[in-house]
């Protein structure tokens, strides 16, 4: 576990750009898309357009946190 950022191509909106997130954040984003039945880039697309103010690798993050803990919730009985 390196903690050091990766970058990452991605398509959005038609256009190439990089991500930089963990190794870490890149399984889970990925693990996240494949269980959607989605491409990376859809998902991708679909955080951007509800990120707001906030920097796209930051609400990448922030949405893999929230859906490994709505994820534990549900286990949970929560």
């Amino acid at each position: 576990m390196s903690g050091r950022p990766v970058k990452h191509s991605v398509t959005l909106h038609g256009h190439r750009t990089s991500i930089s997130l963990e190794d870490e954040f890149w399984r889970a984003f990925r693990e996240i898309a494949l269980k959607k039945d989605i491409t990376i880039n859809a998902l991708t697309a679909d955080i951007d357009t509800a990120r707001g103010d906030l920097g796209l690798a930051s609400a990448i993050r922030i949405y893999v946190l929230k859906h490994f803990q709505e994820q534990a919730k549900a286990v949970n009985g929560g």
